[in-house]
């Protein structure tokens, strides 16, 4: 979320600003405040504060309003621990910069997203150092956790902080990044549960950085050497994952090509001791399919071509288009007409129980199937239905409808449809594909 909004100062204030007194800084001084309330912020700006006063800082009132009242739209975190949270801890939300003045810790957790071109935008981040800039005062430290290219922290973000604050970096103030780990969805590898790295701009501000996040986390930290090698610690850990997955997926596509079931293959290799067992499917979200793009762009600045990186991106990327067609050519082998035919897709979050919509592949199935049918239903509980049609322009169902479809298309394994009779929602002879390879090999005809 952008957090683009300025407060014009006067050059005297800035000044006053400047000469305040160096504050030598403690854990037990530590007053926190999260920058950017979505998937990565809230649930650490909660965590916070169980042991540091912390406000949460966001543009969007309506978000604001809504965990005000106690509730998260995007289910990380349980509305009884926020309520918790509010009540007991003094955990405050808000869009009122004044409110924020007082902090002396600030947390960046804003999205890094890419354009239409797959090149990154900074826009969000560099709003949300203009927003640090316009409250930070001499001592504080601004600790970044969004996914970034290595050197975005130091020579894109804080210039911004400088310019606006009128301090000088490392000092008057100081700075630290410490990548988000967040698994949407997941709970399990909750935030207070995972290990973070940490770093810092100077060897004393790292430690402080690190003492806070250990304060939080039960299973600690990792201190990395410098900021650079934060980043670039993150940017590796999702770009690993989809050079992994492509791999999967480009073995689906041989062995289908060969009429060889490729779950068979893989339980058959997995019998080895070391072999990786990884599954093919649908690369989405904000992370592993974003992400890697970060890295590629920088990679060709220093006169490198991330030829492994870019192609597992283009492969992944076409995933969606390849499941459309594989379920058209099951239609037309069963002598279905696939022009005007009734087909469901079950799922449109990028991932199983969890609401996250961002860069859903399944998107990428629905355009490809509409050129030959306006007959398109999507079913999916855990979507917003008013988020998709605003994103995406499609309309989803969040009931099932009772008929009879010509091909149904499991995409996400929700809970609910690990529950249902898939077969019996097609019509005799009608075909069932299954992406997420969950389902029965006798129910249907064929899987990624």
């Amino acid at each position: 979320m952008s957090c683009l909004k300025r407060v014009n100062r006067l050059p005297g204030q800035l000044q006053n600003r400047k000469n305040r007194k160096k504050k030598n800084m403690k854990t037990e001084d530590i007053r926190i405040c999260v920058i950017g309330l979505g998937y990565v912020g809230l649930p650490l700006a909660r965590l916070f504060s169980t042991k540091f006063p912390t406000v949460g800082f966001d543009m969007n009132q309506a978000r604001v309003d809504a965990l005000m009242s106690g509730h998260d739209a995007t289910m990380e975190v349980e509305d009884s621990l926020l309520q918790e949270a509010i009540s007991q801890n003094g955990f405050l939300c808000t869009t009122d910069m004044e409110q924020i003045r007082s902090c002396n810790f600030y947390v960046v957790a804003v999205p890094t997203p890419v354009d239409r071109n797959n090149h990154p935008d900074l826009t969000p981040l560099l709003g949300a150092s203009r927003t640090v800039g316009q409250v930070i005062s001499r001592g504080d430290v601004v600790v970044y956790e969004s996914t970034v290219y290595p050197g975005v922290t130091e020579e894109e973000c804080l210039p911004v902080v400088e310019q606006v604050s009128g301090l000088k970096y490392n000092a008057d103030f100081f700075a630290g990044y410490s990548p988000e780990r967040i698994n949407p969805g997941d709970k399990q590898h909750t935030v207070e549960k995972i290990k973070k790295v940490t770093s810092g701009s100077t060897p004393e501000i790292a430690r402080l950085v690190d003492d806070v996040y250990n304060a939080v986390l039960t299973n600690g930290t990792h201190l990395a050497p410098s900021i650079r090698v934060a980043e670039a610690s993150k940017i590796i850990e999702n770009s690993q994952r989809d050079v992994n997955i492509a791999f999967m997926n480009e073995l689906a596509k041989i062995f289908n090509a060969m009429g060889l079931d490729t779950n068979d293959v893989l339980d058959a290799a997995a019998s080895k001791w070391n072999f990786i067992r990884l599954k093919p499917g649908l690369v989405g979200g904000h992370c592993i399919s974003v992400d890697p793009y970060y890295l590629i762009q920088k990679a060709q600045v220093y006169g490198v071509l991330p030829r492994l990186m870019t192609n597992a991106r283009r492969l992944n990327d076409g995933m969606g288009v390849y499941v459309a067609e594989q379920t058209i050519k099951c239609m037309n082998k069963k002598g279905i007409l696939v022009k005007d035919s009734k087909v469901l897709i079950l799922g449109v979050t990028f991932k199983e129980n969890c609401p996250d919509i961002r860069n859903t592949k399944v998107i990428d199935i629905y355009h490809t199937l509409s050129e030959y049918t306006s007959n398109i239903t999507i079913y999916d509980p855990w979507a917003n239905a008013e988020r998709v049609r605003k994103e995406y322009q499609v309309e989803v169902q969040n009931t099932l409808p009772e008929e009879k479809y010509d091909a149904a298309i499991l995409c996400v394994a929700h809970d609910e449809f690990m529950k249902l009779d898939v077969r019996s929602l097609v019509r005799d002879g009608g075909v069932v594909y299954d992406v997420k390879g969950v389902l029965d090999k006798s129910v249907i005809d064929a899987r990624l």
